[in-house]
């Protein structure tokens, strides 16, 4: 290969991480904004849970989901046992 040519290839390598790396600055009050990019593309809106998550190399992954409110919880599980309610009351006091 060609020094040319090999300094071609290295120049598009890193237009392309370049161009895959999105850069956020975090403020005084350690806030930062996703980049509208991001939020489009992971469809996230105003009040979704952003994840930080580390592994034991020290890496981030970022993941994104959506609030669950109790309402949104109930009749979404089943147990096989039934309950009392008066039968928990009478051991709780």
């Amino acid at each position: 290969m060609r020094a040319r040519e090999r300094r071609a290839r290295l120049m598009s390598l890193y237009i392309y991480i370049v161009m895959t790396m999105i850069q956020t600055k975090v403020s005084a009050r350690n806030q930062t904004t996703i980049p509208s990019k991001i939020r489009k593309k992971y469809n996230v809106q105003p009040n979704d849970i952003v994840e930080w998550k580390e592994n034991r190399n020290g890496e981030l992954t970022v993941t994104f989901r959506k609030r669950i409110s109790f309402r949104d919880m109930i009749g979404k599980g089943t147990i096989k046992t039934t309950t009392n309610a008066l039968d928990l009351e009478k051991d709780l006091y």
